[in-house]
């Protein structure tokens, strides 16, 4: 994420919300690299679910199985709270995340777990989680640094289609498979929405979208409270997993730790030691 001359991306919805209240109408933005959203399969799907022409969403699946041995996390920054922000849901798995999030709409309630399984990190090294959204499907999501066959696998499965994506850090068209339901076995991809442009995901892609939105002075498609709405959800992740409970988007406020640090453990007792040391 970039934006108001923050000195990092912001690993918190709080360093968010402190970027993006610099935000004008005509400008500035806060905007942040989401590339996934850009390629051309991505928005032909994204407007099929708008349209409902596959009928409506289903179920979902979102991975993020990448693989990261011991000596990745010797460079000191990595597998910390602080500077990473969280592991792999938060550094790796967030834009797997953002492409599901960004297609499939707003989501209601997430519940999840997290374990740090093989690593020497502060953080975890593999979360898992259920997703429920408002428009009823129902999405399982992983995020893993433990997967030696690496793959980003994304599933839609709808009324008239399943719609497939498998890559690792970067796709174009032929990395999405459209399989028609029985009813519609001879269907081909392109009569299913497939599309017919061919532009891979990558920064260029979004680049190119973001200067043509800053030179005509609007709002650029990743801005606002859109990204906001991502790491919400990273946030209400990492609070499921610690509490054991059901976490919606409306309990992400100010007075939440996990608004403040994606670890809302530490924040509460920081917070805690500072009303010590100030008698509040």
């Amino acid at each position: 994420m970039r934006g108001c001359g923050a000195r990092s991306p912001p690993l918190s919805v709080a360093e968010y919300d402190a970027v993006s209240a610099h935000e004008r109408e005509g400008g500035p933005y806060a905007s942040y690299v989401f590339q996934h959203r850009f390629g051309s399969a991505a928005r032909a799907l994204r407007e099929h679910i708008r349209t409902g022409s596959l009928g409506a969403p289903l179920v979902g699946v979102c991975h993020t199985l990448w693989y990261r041995d011991d000596a990745y996390f010797d460079v000191p920054w990595r597998g910390k709270w602080e500077t990473e922000g969280g592991g792999p849901t938060m550094g790796h798995g967030i834009h797997q995340m953002d492409l599901m999030l960004s297609l499939m709409g707003e989501w209601t309630e997430v519940r999840a777990a997290v374990g740090t399984l093989a690593r020497d990190v502060e953080t975890e090294d593999v979360s898992m989680a259920m997703v429920r959204f408002a428009n009823g499907a129902m999405v399982s999501m992983v995020n893993s640094l433990l997967s030696p066959r690496e793959t980003s696998y994304l599933r839609f499965d709808f009324p008239e289609a399943t719609v497939e994506l498998s890559h690792l850090y970067g796709y174009d068209n032929s990395h999405w498979t459209w399989t028609p339901a029985p009813h519609r076995a001879d269907a081909t991809a392109a009569e299913l929405g497939a599309p017919l442009d061919d532009e891979a995901s990558s920064h260029a892609a979004q680049l190119r979208v973001l200067l043509g939105s800053l030179r005509a002075g609007e709002r650029p498609e990743t801005s606002g409270d859109d990204g906001r709405r991502a790491l919400a959800f990273i946030a209400a992740l990492y609070e499921s997993a610690t509490t054991g409970r059901a976490v919606t988007p409306d309990m992400i406020t100010t007075a939440n730790p996990y608004y403040h640090s994606m670890n809302g453990l530490l924040a509460a007792a920081q917070d805690n030691d500072a009303k010590e040391k100030t008698g509040v």
